[in-house]
């Protein structure tokens, strides 16, 4: 059964626009509060956000649906989405909930879910939301006497940054270590600057003036050069870049050169390895993962398992066969030792213990491997299914036999917007470039 309003990464959209408007945001919240009915305890919700304007109107939609039907909510404001996870988890909550479109800009929004476990949805339980959320729920509300309450829950900055500390080993010092970090102005602006000092470092914050519009505008992971240059006007140690929901990070070194999602892993993979902290031989990464960093992984006796784009995907693997590390070159890294879902802060702070422990520049420290020539192309379509068409079979059936077994193609449609993404890698750069351009060439003469 197709989904109506859940996408790959819960309920996304144009701000105001359908599916992000205020009416639905409420039928989302009678929905969800029927949905997660267990028992006849009060019944409680998280609710966290990041800094968009649109926020406050989703919010106070989702109360009043959550409310309506006897749900009482918990509102812990500006917070990154790991944070509603695991405030979820700590408060023993029903189930919880994120106002963010991540790293998209502010007149975009989107609302994701979680159980009472911390996860992410299963598609059964998205499709059962659907199908309340189309039904008639006036006969569900709750009575007068039994209308939910909602409260603000002053404490919840506080527990995250307590819970992120205790990721890193108790007698872990930053004394010394000059720290940019650059919070996307975005949901983790007051809490990700404070955890890094309290941990001893000294703190150069940027991306932390949230206006309501100026998230990842010019700024965050998606965007690196304002940290690059803070990097190297200020001669620190490591840049750290979050998103706007601080699921994802991205690191600069202090020669300012850019540390992706892989590399990261590939640190905390030999580190975990060496201290016999991984539950499995390897990790799980998804197809657009380098193929150098695989070849890394597998001279130090791990494996990588690959998933389709999208760290729930990454999450839904860890989970079925036992990983404990996982990932996107995107930044977003799941460590499900801490925590349910990508969080950009603890994933930095493991680097850091890292980089503490060796004694060694984060440039020497990061380096792991030299990343395969990678080429990805976007080709936009009109209607139909491009990928089905016999020409695009044969074109990408060449391709990848040209490729042969020292390179890999990867061809997907996006799961947000009608494009097609073309991605080649391999030893010979000249060769994946080619590759890439005829098989777009051929594609943008079908979609045309």
């Amino acid at each position: 059964m197709t989904r109506k309003y859940f996408g790959t990464d819960g309920i996304r959209g144009r701000a105001n626009r359908f599916p992000i408007t205020p009416d639905l945001a409420m039928k989302v919240g009678m929905a969800a509060g029927l949905a997660f009915r267990r028992g006849d305890h009060r019944h409680r919700v998280v609710i966290g956000k990041d800094t968009r304007l649109s926020g406050y109107m989703i919010e106070s939609a989702l109360q009043a649906g959550f409310t309506s039907v006897g749900v009482d909510v918990l509102l812990v404001g500006p917070m990154p989405t790991p944070a509603v996870a695991h405030i979820t988890r700590s408060m023993r909550a029903d189930l919880g909930v994120m106002i963010s479109a991540s790293h998209n800009p502010y007149d975009d929004n989107g609302i994701k879910l979680f159980a009472p476990d911390g996860f992410k949805l299963s598609d059964e339980v998205e499709l059962e939301i659907e199908r309340l959320i189309d039904s008639d729920l006036s006969p569900r509300f709750a009575l007068s006497d039994d209308i939910g309450r909602a409260k603000r829950i002053d404490d919840a900055q506080a527990r995250y940054i307590e819970f992120a500390k205790r990721t890193v080993a108790r007698n872990l010092s930053l004394e010394g270590v000059r720290v940019v970090i650059d919070c996307a102005n975005g949901a983790g602006y007051k809490v990700a600057p404070e955890a890094l000092w309290e941990l001893g470092a000294e703190v150069v914050r940027i991306g932390v003036e949230p206006n309501g519009l100026n998230i990842n505008k010019d700024c965050g992971s998606t965007a690196p050069n304002a940290l690059i240059a803070k990097v190297r006007e200020t001669r620190a140690d490591i840049g750290v870049a979050l998103d706007g929901d601080a699921d994802r990070v991205i690191i600069v070194d202090e020669k300012g050169q850019v540390v992706d999602g892989d590399q990261l892993m590939a640190v905390v993979a030999a580190s975990w390895a060496e201290d016999g902290r991984l539950s499995a031989p390897g990790l799980v990464s998804t197809v657009m993962a380098n193929l150098g960093f695989e070849r890394y992984l597998s001279s130090i006796g791990l494996t990588l398992e690959r998933t389709p784009v999208g760290d729930r995907y990454v999450v839904e693997r860890m989970r079925a066969q036992g990983y404990n590390l996982g990932g996107e070159p995107s930044g977003h890294i799941v460590l499900s030792d801490f925590a349910t879902t990508g969080d950009g802060l603890v994933a930095a702070l493991q680097l850091l213990a890292v980089v503490q422990k060796a004694g060694r520049p984060v440039s020497e420290v990061c380096h792991r491997f030299e990343p395969l020539p990678q080429v990805l192309k976007n080709v936009r379509y009109k209607a139909g299914r491009p990928l089905d068409d016999e020409t695009v079979r044969a074109a990408i059936a060449s391709a990848t036999e040209r490729l042969g077994a020292d390179g890999r193609l990867v061809i997907r449609p996006s799961g947000t917007e009608p494009v097609i993404r073309v991605m080649a890698e391999g030893d010979d750069g000249d060769l994946v470039r080619h590759v890439v351009d005829d098989v777009v060439d051929v594609i943008s003469k079908v979609a045309a």
